[in-house]
Order: C-alpha cells, then structure tokens, then sequence
C-alpha cells in the first residue's frame, strides 16, 4: 500500500478532479443559466491547478525532464509551495466565498462574506510579503487555516440560511446543498492534519503516508460526490 502511494498518489489524485471536471463540462449546456456554471468552471481550473503544480512530481520521473529539473534545482520555484499559496490556498476561497455571496439571499450574510473576503485576500497577500522565504520552502499555515476558516464561513452560512428558509423542505433536490455539504464534511475531517504539518518529512515516512491515505479517500469523495451532484441535479433546483 505504502509502495502504491508513493508510485500513483499524485497521478490518482488528478485522475479523480479530472473526472468530476469533466463531468462538469458534459453537463454544462444543463446549467449554462444558473450559478453553477460557475462551480463547473472552477472544477475545470482546480484540475489545471493541479496537474502544472506537479511539475515538481514530473522533474523527478520522468528522466527526460532531467535538464529541467537541473535547471530549476536552487531556485526560488524548485518546490510547488509558491503555486499552491496562490492558487488554492487564496484561490479557492476567494471562489466559495464569491460563489455562496450569489447564492445567498440574506443581505448580512452577503455583507459578512464580502468583507470576510476582501480581509481575508488583503491579510493572506502580506502574510506571504512579509514571510517571503518561507512562501517558496513550506506550506504557510497561517494562510491555509485563514482559508480552511473563509470556506467554513461561507458553507455555513449558506446552511444555516438553507435551514432557516422554505428552500429547507426541497433541500435535497438542490445541488448547492449538496455541494456545501459535500465541503463542509471534507474540511471537518482534513482541517485537523493541518496542525501536524510540520511532521511530513522524510524523517516520518507514516505520517506521510497517513496523510496521503486520508487526503486520497477524502478528494476520492469529494470529486466522486461533486460528479454525482453535477449529473443527477436539475437546473430549476439550484436556487
């Protein structure tokens, strides 16, 4: 097991975003008029996020890109952390929390998230200026539990007005529901890894192995889900 996570992890990990991006893009004429073209949209860009911020896993592999990966040895972007701080670890929820602003109709909601938003990108941008060493060489935890925090936010407002509206009595109809739930499930189990970080190393091959395990079912499961809310939920039920 630890063999075939080492060998496939990234490669199984790209297959399954690229599954649920496809599945958006089959189904868009569906919901060319609705929001969730929106989401389809950042299913597509989650995946090229993704599959350029291997490059790192590429170099390593395949010895054709050996000369890249000479090139690129004792430079500032040897590592991806750069890639990822900027478009998933801001990217992403900037995206939710624009996303559940225009599904949200409850106008102090939208006011929370609005402002959540614009202190949230403002703090995170001079978070990585002032620690610009640490922005190329690891993971900025700060930045990621900001995130991890603006996407709760937002998925739980968008809950909370769900349960407190008529929309509660369709809510299993509605593919918004199911997306922010399908979230709200994937942050509540993976926040928790983030604050044990500073152990994935090769110095602890478990706990990196660990992590990939959990990582793999929980994107498993949240792509998978995304697939089946993206083909089985009908445009009049998005509202």
């Amino acid at each position: 097991m630890k063999e075939f996570l080492l060998n496939h992890y990234s490669f199984l990990t790209k297959l399954v975003e690229l599954t649920a991006a496809i599945a958006g893009i089959l189904v868009y004429k569906k919901f060319k008029h609705t929001v969730l073209k929106y989401f389809i949209w950042f299913l597509v860009y989650v995946f090229f996020v993704e599959l350029i911020g291997g490059y790192t896993v590429y170099v390593y592999k395949y010895e054709a890109l050996d000369h890249i990966e000479a090139a690129l040895k004792g430079t500032l972007i040897e590592r991806n952390y750069w890639w990822y701080s900027v478009f998933w670890t801001i990217g992403a929820p900037l995206f939710y929390a624009t996303y559940f602003m225009t599904v949200i109709k409850t106008k102090v909601f939208k006011k929370i998230l609005g402002w959540l938003r614009l202190v949230f990108f403002v703090t995170s941008i001079s978070y990585i200026l002032f620690h610009l060493d640490a922005y190329f060489t690891s993971s900025l935890k700060f930045n990621t539990i900001c995130a991890t925090f603006v996407i709760l936010v937002s998925v739980v407002l968008y809950l909370i007005e769900t349960l407190n509206s008529d929309r509660m009595l369709i809510f299993y109809k509605s593919a918004n529901f199911y997306i922010a739930a399908i979230n709200f499930i994937w942050f509540l189990v993976i926040t928790p890894i983030i604050f044990y970080n500073h152990y994935f190393s090769k110095a602890d091959w478990n706990f990196v192995f660990l992590k990939w395990e959990i990582f793999l079912a929980m994107n498993f499961f949240m792509y998978i889900s995304f697939t089946f809310v993206l083909l089985c939920c009908k445009p009049q039920h998005l509202k």
